[in-house]
């Protein structure tokens, strides 16, 4: 027994010795990481009319480009977390990055409309395991003081994939191919991969776990059949499929949470909502996600029909406020280290009101620095959100369950963003066509006259309905230290 525990104590003492050692290059690995992927989610909504002419996608399909890598990365964020737990948190993220790279390759060779989704699917797996296990690894590498901080930085990570997204992307697409847009990852990834296997290190004590197969078919096909039935709501009618798809979807999801409560070793462990604060804290990520991820679509259709930009002009509009953002992330992490997560977080979602209050405001005569301003405040409430919010549930939750939780909170925020799109295009359609409106959005036609003025009206609703979800979360982020009657009923 002395023998183990001095075993024990001697690995303990290297890996934090190795931690040490290579703490700041593996912040930039993970940072790395986080920016590819940003990048990937605006650098391909820029390239989208391309990919449209190029490949003679139909414009019902070609949006799935985009919302079929959010819907796996939704599906898989708490299966590959727990993969993490049980394999190793860094040697599943960097399978993940493999996976990426090998992904954005294929997708740079697409030759038609079923390749690029399929070679999608592919990249957002990597996406899944880098996203999912590198708030993993980040609360394995800082102590619980200082990871708002660390949480900080990544957020800068974000923050400028975004704007490398829109000024690269607008750049490939513009003078080269859209092809590069993909084939960018590729050098990017392998580098960082090499560096990861070179400073990232396992911690030498793993908890032995099994896996859950029949939780997670139950888990991400229930998850599935909602996601799809509502996205496709964007697109079409009600009807026997979708609410076959949307009721099926719940009726799984019900006999998930009546059968993972019988497991000795669950995929999702329910015990973390009796955590106080870690159902609030993953409720604010679903609603903040709601809320702010349809702005990206709302602002640029706003731009892109009734304004008549360009893609590339519209997202450049929206530079400054991610620029800003990543100037804010660090400091807002390092006020939750000092002061707690609920006043950085319920204030940055505060902020986050007002700049949808001033985009609810806008008018065919607008002026576009209004646009730069709300875009500014909307990036400054958001850098504040997201370095608190994660912090909060990586410090509420145990140590040998890191992968699960940073896979939970990564679905959370998902889910949100793929429910924010069908909002978006749902409310935007009230006042035209929904194959109109998703032509605006993909930047193949715009709007003159009567009809961008009714368009625009319409799009103050969409604004006001985010508001109030944005509202939601900051409710949910302000009472998180409360104990909810919601946590005291899961057994």
């Amino acid at each position: 027994m002395a023998v183990n525990k001095v075993s024990s104590a001697t690995k303990q003492t290297s890996y934090h010795a190795k931690l040490a050692k290579h703490r700041g290059l593996a912040m930039l690995v993970v940072m790395t990481g986080v920016l590819i992927t940003a990048i990937d989610t605006t650098i391909v909504v820029l390239a989208l009319p391309e990919i449209e002419k190029g490949l003679k996608v139909g414009l019902s399909s070609i949006i799935w480009i985009v919302i079929g890598y959010l819907l796996v990365i939704t599906l898989l964020a708490t299966q590959v977390g727990r993969l993490g737990d049980m394999f190793g948190r860094v040697k599943m993220y960097e399978v993940g990055f493999l996976l990426f790279v090998l992904g954005s390759l294929a997708c740079a060779l697409a030759w038609n409309e079923q390749s690029i989704i399929l070679f999608r699917i592919i990249q957002a797996i990597g996406g899944a395991f880098v996203s999912a296990n590198s708030g993993a690894i980040i609360a394995g590498l800082y102590p619980k003081h200082e990871r708002g901080k660390a949480y900080g930085y990544n957020a800068v990570g974000w923050s400028l994939g975004a704007v490398l997204g829109i000024v690269i992307g607008g750049i490939i697409v513009t003078y080269v191919s859209w092809r590069w847009i993909f084939g960018i990852n590729v050098p990017i990834g392998l580098a960082a991969l090499a560096i990861a296997l070179k400073v990232l290190h396992q911690k030498a004590d793993k908890v032995s776990h099994r896996l859950d197969p029949l939780g997670m078919i139950l888990l991400g096909v229930g998850i599935f059949g909602v996601l799809w039935s509502v996205t496709r709501l964007a697109t079409s009618s009600l009807d026997k499929v979708i609410l076959g798809y949307l009721v099926g979807g719940i009726i799984l999801l019900i006999a998930f949470y009546f059968i993972e409560r019988r497991q000795k070793e669950p995929m999702l462990h329910l015990s973390l909502f009796k955590i106080p604060t870690m159902t609030p804290t993953l409720l604010a990520a679903l609603f903040q996600g709601l809320a702010n991820f349809a702005v990206l679509f709302l602002v640029i259709m706003y731009l892109q029909g009734p304004r008549g930009l360009s893609p590339i002009h519209a997202s450049l509009l929206l530079v400054p406020g991610y620029v800003i953002g990543s100037v804010i992330g660090p400091f807002a992490g390092r006020l939750a280290d000092r002061k707690g997560p609920i006043i950085p977080a319920t204030a940055g979602l505060a902020v986050q009101v007002v700049a949808l209050l001033i985009y609810a405001q806008l008018s065919l005569t607008t002026g576009l620095w209004v646009v730069v301003i709300a875009s500014i405040i909307n990036g400054i409430g958001s850098s504040s959100f997201f370095p608190a919010n994660n912090s909060a549930v990586m410090k509420a939750s145990p140590p040998e369950m890191f992968g699960i939780s940073s896979g939970m909170l990564r679905t959370f925020s998902n889910i949100g963003m793929v429910f924010s799109f069908s909002t978006a295009i749902l409310v935007a359609s009230r006042s035209i066509s929904k194959h109109l409106a998703f032509a605006i959005f993909v930047g193949t036609t715009n709007l003159r006259g009567h009809l961008a003025s009714v368009f625009t009206n319409g799009l103050h609703m969409a604004f006001y309905v985010s508001m109030a979800f944005m509202l939601l979360a900051a409710v949910l982020s302000a009472v998180r230290e409360k104990r909810l009657p919601l946590i005291r009923s899961t057994g």
